[in-house]
């Protein structure tokens, strides 16, 4: 006769470590905040890429001729870094480890760059004196009455967001899950399948729809 007891069986060091350990407060509220700045950060930058930063006047045959420039035409890497964060923040639930903390790291100067790019580019008079240049017909011609924009400023504010999901990354990106965990074989032995008996259209019908070969060995 079996007993049953009552008492639990003890843990073991596998099934403990097997915990996903995101169910902790910091790991669920850091990964929610990264998620969200992450995406809105890129959102903005690419976004503060199309509007206007900055505007000017040049003189052209004897009159002046207002111009402007678009984030774009002032400096792409905001945009570009904002892409290549929002991949990195994608990436990193699909690695473990070093991995993952490589691609943190790729987030947050993704983040640090399209701030500096971004503050560099606000006060970047290239882009209309190229403008400036090309409607004069002379190469040495320049823009004059420099203005800008709050959009380099917006745009940075998004690098911002991208660099604090970068940093959170880095600090509690060991707690946040991963896209391939639950398709990880555990160690523990796999069942037998059942011998399906040929003579039996029922059991032949229930193993294809389980997606076995009911012919195979």
């Amino acid at each position: 006769m079996e007993y049953v007891t009552a008492v639990p069986h003890p843990r073991t060091d596998a099934a403990e470590s097997a915990e996903p350990a995101a169910s902790s407060p910091n790991g669920r509220r850091s990964l929610a905040v990264a998620l969200l700045c992450g995406a809105a950060g890129a959102a903005i930058a690419l976004l503060a890429s199309r509007q206007e930063w900055c505007s000017g006047i040049a003189a052209v045959a004897g009159g002046k001729l207002p111009l402007t420039a678009k984030g774009s035409d002032v400096t792409g890497v905001p945009a570009a870094l904002a892409i290549v964060g929002l991949a990195a923040l994608v990436a990193v639930f699909a690695v473990r480890k070093v991995g993952r903390v490589l691609v943190a790291l790729l987030l947050t100067l993704s983040g640090a760059g399209a701030v500096a790019a971004a503050v560099l580019g606000a006060g970047d008079s290239a882009a209309l004196d190229e403008k400036a240049a090309q409607a004069a017909g002379d190469a040495s011609a320049t823009i004059h009455a420099l203005s800008s924009t709050a959009w380099p400023w917006v745009s940075a504010a998004g690098g911002a967001l991208i660099l604090i999901a970068g940093i959170l990354a880095v600090v509690y990106g060991a707690a946040w899950p991963s896209m391939g965990g639950r398709y990880e074989r555990s160690g523990a032995p796999r069942p037998r399948r059942k011998a399906v008996d040929p003579d039996r259209p029922e059991e032949l019908w229930k193993a294809l729809d389980r997606g076995e070969d009911p012919t195979g060995a």
